[in-house]
């Protein structure tokens, strides 16, 4: 199996954050990023449903059984005993991607909204948090926060992308397009005085990385209406674009060091959903 960089290929916002990141830590951020693209490429391939969900249960039985004769798996169990990541986690991001292997997925509800998006991206978030050695819980919640953020703004972008896999997490319309991008930005606020809670020479990274994911969000909302977002294709940050992201990221450094931590997040109630049918308190 190719155990090529994932990370470089498929995140470049991710990538161009990780500039930023130590040797060490950067190759830990790729081998999750690595196992985690192969587990969605599997549900996004094109291909026969059952052949799909037949390679997802392979690969999840593999993980299971420490199959290291898989690079991917081998790596991510490494990286599992590093940071003392809770298995949960893994079987959380498991479920998640297993929901998108059906014929339709159609949400009704924004709890079904985020319980996936914490599953599909909370989860990676937590898992970041380990790498980067966070300590705290209040600071593992806001990790969740910043990849649910980050979930809630694809979710927004692809809407056209996920319609033609047969997948409606959000009604085709710029208003639920808007009402989505707003949800994330409460995530983005929410997650934000927790980033001191990093390692100081690691925090820059996160810094940059939430600032460029969350400039996709406000290129979206300059679409006047679905006409003009579908039209538009993939929305992304130019590199000029992620320059400019990563200077005002100096200024949230600055910021940083004289605000402090709100005592009660603004996604409180929105975790509390999710706990609902997680716990998420055994996973940090």
């Amino acid at each position: 199996m190719d155990s090529q960089n994932y990370l470089s290929i498929y995140a470049k916002s991710f990538s161009w954050a990780g500039f930023f990141l130590t040797k060490e830590t950067y190759k830990k951020c790729s081998d999750l990023y690595n196992f985690c693209r192969f587990l969605d490429n599997i549900a996004d391939e094109p291909g026969e449903l059952g052949a799909r969900k037949l390679k997802f249960k392979e690969f999840k039985n593999n993980f299971k059984s420490k199959n290291f004769s898989n690079p991917i798996i081998g790596n991510m169990w490494r990286l599992i005993d590093d940071t003392n990541i809770s298995t949960n986690i893994i079987y959380d991001l498991f479920d998640g991607v297993e929901s998108d292997l059906k014929e339709r997925v159609e949400f009704k509800t924004e709890k079904e909204l985020l319980i996936y998006s914490y599953r599909v991206a909370g989860t990676v978030g937590l898992m970041m948090a380990k790498i980067l050695k966070v300590k705290k819980e209040i600071a593992f919640k806001a990790a969740i926060d910043l990849g649910i953020a980050m979930q809630l703004t694809n979710i927004s972008r692809d809407v056209i992308e996920d319609q033609n896999l047969n997948r409606h997490y959000i009604n085709p319309e710029i208003e639920k397009i808007l009402e989505t991008l707003d949800l994330a930005e409460i995530f983005y606020k929410s997650c934000f005085y927790s980033i001191k809670e990093i390692p100081f020479r690691l925090r820059f990274s996160i810094c940059v990385a939430r600032r460029v994911y969350r400039k996709i969000g406000h290129k979206i909302k300059n679409k006047k209406d679905f006409n003009e977002y579908e039209k538009s294709g993939k929305i992304f940050v130019t590199n000029f674009g992620k320059i400019a992201q990563t200077i005002i990221s100096l200024l949230d450094m600055i910021k940083l060091s004289f605000t402090k931590e709100p005592k009660i997040h603004e996604t409180e109630n929105k975790h509390k959903i999710i706990m609902e049918e997680i716990n998420l308190n055994e996973r940090f």
